[in-house]
């Protein structure tokens, strides 16, 4: 994985955050196919993600109704739901107005 190359500000990010139950069967392949749906969906501009303990899922966005677009894809749905009942044991999704973003990379 790597760091998002997002456009100009303004951008719009969701950020999932979640705690995971200790079933795990399929929730990879979840995960990857969900990357995989989003990246193709209009407006998407990337994704970030780190789990440990807690993880955090960041995915960037170039309008609000192109999020509201993903959250309403069928796909997408079935791992909300499949989540809900197998994976997660809690989580929190924020959506926030990027207005101002900068970058460090040693050469």
């Amino acid at each position: 994985m790597s760091i998002a190359k997002t456009p100009a500000a303004p951008y719009y990010a969701v950020i999932f955050t979640s705690i995971r139950t200790p079933e795990d069967d399929g929730y990879g392949d979840m995960a990857d196919a969900m990357i995989a749906a989003a990246s193709r969906q209009p407006g998407f501009l990337g994704v970030e993600s780190a789990r440990e303990e807690l993880g955090i899922t960041v995915s960037y966005w170039d309008s609000l109704e192109s999020i509201a677009a993903w959250k309403r894809d069928s796909k997408h749905l079935m791992a909300q739901r499949m989540g809900r009942e197998k994976w997660y044991e809690s989580y929190k999704t924020r959506i926030c107005l990027v207005e101002r973003d900068y970058d460090f990379e040693s050469i």
